[in-house]
């Protein structure tokens, strides 16, 4: 289906979807790479960077500021949710992380996990082309459409976020293994789990270990990926209702109920997804919190 202007051809709905896709990016290789034709990482979603960055500072400092407000007295409002949330994560670390001194670290590292996803969830109830218009007007469109820039708001949305996020807890993962259980005791368990410690099963073993690492590391950031995308574009797609009743407006044709059809939709789908954006962030946390604390237990 195309959305036009009156009397002009607009853009097609695919075409808007497609846009809206696009990351704002950057090269920053060397030349010498690119002759060489090196396989290089340097081309970087600088919207994923940018509104992510932004958004764990916003998260560490309410969280700073609400450890400093703390009073001993009746906490108010603002206190009494960042005491409610710290006490839901450290009730669910003690569940599953039994090392008490591991706990002081793992906790408020999971909170703060919890926080800054949330944050970067509930960039997608921001309306679609928001945050894109005012780029365009204040920075411009850099080369590309000289009326809207692109720009993606929602870091979890893409892919090399929830996977960077994914990557770093299975570092944090490989710190503890060494760190509990030492690391020949470590090395021991590559090979002698899941199937038994016997020489002629350690290379299968290591290869199911290995595979277990893959697979977690990559559910891992994949699972938030995939929802928070699959949210991205509900909302394109009931932004696309609302752009065809803006172009054409037309009574008799049914273009006012596409504009009250926008709104409702609109309202449905942003209150559920409070719920998704929620609910991702505490998978995400409670998965972080899990993979640690098999990472204290010996096979």
């Amino acid at each position: 289906m195309a959305t036009e202007h009156v009397g002009t051809e607009g853009p097609k709905a695919g075409d808007y979807i497609v846009h809206h896709l696009q990351h704002l990016q950057r090269d920053f290789s060397f030349e010498s790479v690119k002759q060489a034709k090196i396989v290089d990482f340097s081309l970087f979603n600088l919207d994923s960077l940018i509104y992510s960055v932004i958004l764990g500072v916003v998260g560490c400092f309410f969280l700073w500021r609400a450890a400093r407000k703390a009073t001993p007295g009746v906490p108010g409002r603002f206190q009494a949710a960042v005491e409610i949330l710290s006490e839901m994560v450290e009730s669910q670390a003690k569940g599953v992380i039994h090392n008490a001194k591991s706990r002081k670290l793992v906790a408020p590292l999971a909170l703060t996990v919890f926080v800054w996803i949330f944050l970067m969830n509930a960039m997608d109830m921001l309306p679609v082309d928001l945050l894109p218009s005012l780029w365009t007007a204040i920075y411009g469109a850099a080369g590309h459409d000289p009326h809207h820039a692109y720009l993606r708001v929602v870091p979890t949305a893409d892919l090399s976020t929830t996977l960077g996020l994914s990557v770093s807890v299975l570092f944090v993962c490989l710190v503890y293994n060494v760190k509990m259980k030492g690391v020949g005791g470590w090395a021991h368990e590559l090979v002698a789990a899941p199937f038994g410690d016997h020489w002629f099963l350690y290379p299968i073993n290591f290869l199911m270990q290995m595979i277990e690492y893959l697979a977690k590391t990559i559910s891992h950031g994949m699972r938030l990926f995939g929802n928070m995308f699959a949210g991205e574009l509900v909302f394109m797609l009931i932004a696309l209702m609302g752009g065809v009743w803006a172009w054409q407006f037309n009574p008799l044709e049914g273009g006012f109920w596409l504009g009250i059809g926008h709104v409702i939709a609109g309202a449905v789908w942003s209150i559920f997804h409070i719920l998704v954006i929620t609910l991702q962030a505490f998978i995400f946390m409670m998965l972080t919190l899990i993979y640690v604390g098999q990472a204290h237990d010996a096979h």
